[in-house]
């Protein structure tokens, strides 16, 4: 499935009929169309626009979106990440439901109009347009701009959609051009002086002319803006306002103006304009209708005289304002469209649908070969790591059962479903530290006394560990340490996966887990690796937290476990190998290991993209891979970093981490036959969560594909 997200240049470009009129004109080529709006575009409590008419006149069966009041309250309290995981989990239902429960082809997400009141917005539909992994269609308009500006703003809107890689951009659409545009001169000017118009990045796909029809609003909806009193409702439901006829003049200065559509606006006692306006109704004329000022009304004769136009379908309305205070209130009345005006915003719709050019945008998104490799964003990331852990529906254990953000993430996993969690502490502590955070232990949360079990895993550890002397009273002693209990739980198989270090070191989770798990087949040794969520892509880097000093062997082992881990994540990997230099400027003993190790790997796994050594910046940056690297398949586009020590790995995870404000989920261990993973002793109950999800995905895997 393909995503346009649908966004603004600026205020008041249309942006909500627009997607509306895209999603329609994708529906004429046959493509499954979902329409989505992610968040509400106001703190309104009634539906919003476009989701009230995508219901209504696309037949969707879209949920409500994100209310705005919960959209910015998560945005003050830094909680963005959360937003974006609820919108994508909207997203994935709107998409799964589409076409009758077929699923959607294309989803059509509109991004929030900007407005005095959001100065969010911008930056807010990037990131969406980014989470949602969307092609972007930018919404700008012709009124009051000239071609400079309109071509700045384009640019500097572009830029603010383009993703690092180029990609990212589908086009844009201009609305509200002049009947009279030059349009072949407007677009040479254009691709003049904007870069991104010129190289054909981003295309046009439709300019949509002014269209004072689509604007004309019902005599009923006047009536609602003006809060008058409906004296003759009429047809005032169907008729629409296409000219005003403020009173001014004499009736034979003005009979011309009594046209169809003609709202009249007068005062009551102009006898002389209330029986033209009668007449020429009563003549066919089908005015909009007549509206008296001033609270006032004609004399009593004058009504019987009229009375057969004024009961009839004239509409009849009254206002307390005098006429130019009416005039001008009806001169400012806004073009939003009301909810039961259906067949206006039906005519918007179709109208937009016909001026837009989808036709080899359609084919393009309907014949793309198949996607084989994704940027999976951060926020797709999260929200399928969690997916897939309710679906493993694992057992993990928590050696460290009464550690407080322990307790909290466990109390999380199981109400969310995401794992079944057993902690090794004593219940009366737990539930203390439950309640000392406000926290209430949920049914299904497991809790084991470890001093009330350790005793009949003694012979189980013994027999284990026989090769290397140990005896029952060893056994006894080694099994006070909770790591050691959990983990011989799990080399039993009577957890799925175990999960510790918030306070351990690494040697104190990993020691126990070498002697009793020991690798998985075809593996020698254990690493790790972090994913770490950049803003626009989920990356792997490997091995920052196990081996010092890995020689080619070892530094193979680890490029492979890593390839496969975040292949397992849904990470297409593209294995970078680091260095100092690349390619061949440079020379020495660590070059020729990252070299080495570079030939190993392709020669065991062909099938993997590799590439050797490289610097970080020739692996990462597109423009800087192409020069150092040109024809590298993997060199400015690498997914999977593989460091050449731990110095050089722990010191650049946690300088990306703590400088540039990225995630760092891990650090996961890779190579071991079931799946033990180490907490940072300064882990978050985020972190500690995700880890528990990454631990039950694991534990899915077939032994020797256990990362």
């Amino acid at each position: 499935m393909k995503t346009l997200f649908v966004a603004p240049t600026r205020n008041a470009v249309g942006l909500s009929s627009t997607a509306l009129g895209l999603a329609r004109s994708l529906e004429r080529q046959g493509v499954r169309v979902a329409f989505f709006k992610p968040i509400a575009q106001t703190h309104e409590l009634e539906t919003d626009d476009s989701v009230h008419f995508a219901r209504a006149l696309l037949h969707a069966q879209l949920p409500d979106p994100i209310a705005l009041g919960v959209a910015e309250e998560q945005l003050s309290q830094g909680q963005t990440e959360q937003l974006m995981e609820d919108v994508i989990t909207l997203a994935r239902q709107v998409a799964a439901e589409a076409a009758g429960g077929s699923g959607a082809e294309v989803l059509v997400a509109e991004g929030l109009a900007l407005n005095d009141r959001n100065g969010y917005a911008g930056t807010l539909n990037a990131a969406l347009a980014r989470n949602l992994e969307a092609e972007v269609v930018l919404v700008s308009s012709l009124a009051g701009m000239n071609a400079a500006e309109l071509a700045d703003e384009l640019e500097i809107a572009a830029q603010g959609y383009r993703r690092s890689d180029g990609s990212g951009l589908a086009g844009y659409i201009l609305n509200f051009a002049p009947r009279e545009l030059d349009f072949g001169g407007l677009l040479a000017e254009l691709r003049t002086r904007s870069r991104v118009l010129a190289s054909g990045e981003l295309p046009l796909l439709g300019v949509i002319a002014e269209n004072a029809a689509l604007s004309e609003l019902r005599t009923l909806d006047v009536a609602r803006a003006l809060k008058a009193e409906v004296l003759n409702l009429g047809e005032a439901q169907t008729r629409r306002v296409t000219s005003t006829v403020v009173t001014a003049r004499t009736v034979p200065k003005m009979a011309h103006l009594l046209t169809s559509g003609a709202l009249v606006v007068t005062p009551g006692d102009r006898e002389d304009v209330i029986m033209a306006a009668s007449l020429a109704h009563l003549s066919g004329t089908p005015l909009a209708g007549l509206l008296f000022t001033s609270s006032s009304g004609p004399e009593e004769s004058i009504e019987k005289l009229c009375r057969a136009a004024l009961n009839s379908s004239l509409p009849v309305m009254r206002v307390a304002t005098n006429s130019y205070h009416t005039a001008s209130l009806l001169s400012r009345l806004g073009g939003r469209v009301p909810h039961d005006d259906l067949e206006r915003m039906e005519r918007t719709i179709d109208y937009i649908a016909d001026r837009v050019d989808v036709v080899p945008l359609g084919t393009r998104l309907r014949t793309e070969t198949p996607v084989t490799e994704r940027r999976l964003p951060p926020s797709a990331f999260r929200y399928e790591l969690i997916q897939k852990a309710r679906a493993a529906n694992k057992r993990i254990v928590l050696p460290e059962g009464d550690e407080p953000r322990t307790v909290r993430a466990a109390i999380r996993c199981v109400e969310k479903g995401i794992a079944r969690c057993l902690l090794l502490a004593s219940p009366e502590r737990v539930r203390f530290i439950a309640e000392g955070q406000g926290l209430t232990l949920p049914e299904g949360l497991e809790i084991i006394e470890p001093e009330g079990v350790r005793g009949r895993y003694i012979d189980a550890l013994v027999e284990l560990r026989k090769s290397k002397g140990l005896t029952a009273p060893m056994a006894e002693a080694q099994l006070e340490d909770n790591v050691v209990l959990g983990t011989l739980m799990l080399a039993l198989g009577e957890v799925d996966g175990l999960v510790s270090g918030a306070v351990h070191t690494t040697a104190n989770t990993v020691r126990p887990a070498l002697q009793l798990i020991k690798t998985a087949p075809g593996n020698k040794i254990v690493s790790s690796v972090f994913f770490m969520l950049m803003p626009e892509q989920v990356l792997v880097y490997g091995d920052a937290a196990i081996n010092p000093n890995p020689n080619a062997e070892e530094l193979a082992d680890i490029a492979v476990q890593s390839a496969q881990s975040a292949a397992a994540f849904g990470i297409t990997p593209r294995i970078a190998m680091l260095s100092y230099s690349t390619g061949e400027s440079g020379a020495g003993e660590d070059v020729e290991k990252v070299k080495a190790a570079t030939a190993l790997v392709r020669e065991r796994h062909p099938e993997l993209m590799i590439d050797g050594p490289l610097q970080y910046d020739a692996a990462s940056v597109a423009s800087v891979g192409l020069q150092k690297a040109p024809g590298s398949p993997v060199a400015g586009r690498a997914t999977v970093f593989i460091f050449p020590d731990l110095n050089t790995g722990n010191t650049t995870y946690k300088a990306v981490q703590r400088s540039a404000g990225v995630v760092a989920v891990g650090p996961m261990l890779q190579g071991l036959r079931k799946p033990v993973n180490d907490l940072s002793r300064g882990a978050l109950v985020d972190d500690i969560v995700y880890t528990i999800a990454l631990t039950a995905i694991q534990a899915t895997q077939h032994p020797a594909d256990v990362g």
